[in-house]
């Protein structure tokens, strides 16, 4: 069985057992999240495809680790107008482990 949920502004395909990296969210590490925001839902029978959600399924999971991701270097340049700007970044993201996805009767 596999969802499909949104966080963070983005879409993530989960299985359980699942180990991704995520969006930053204001959790302590080893806290339980749940995403109410399931998009799909497929098993080996059939697929639910939500409007804009699917109804009664969430989907669990276990705070791993909060980080950082590596820097990135941003260089902006105009050609014979002497501008040029350098800036670096590293997006902070947050490690989750699917642990359940359910389906309420």
């Amino acid at each position: 069985m596999f969802a499909v949920i949104e966080t963070g502004g983005k879409q993530y395909r989960v299985e359980k057992g699942d180990k991704i990296q995520i969006e930053k969210l204001n959790e302590k590490v080893g806290a339980k999240v749940k995403f109410d925001n399931v998009l799909l839902v497929a098993d080996d029978k059939d697929v639910e495809v939500g409007k804009p959600t699917v109804e009664k399924v969430t989907v669990s999971a276990k705070v791993l680790e909060q980080g950082k991701a590596d820097k990135i270097t941003v260089f902006k340049f105009k050609s014979k107008k002497r501008y040029q700007k350098k800036q670096g970044h590293r997006q902070q993201y947050t490690e989750i482990e699917i642990t359940d996805i359910k389906k309420a009767a």
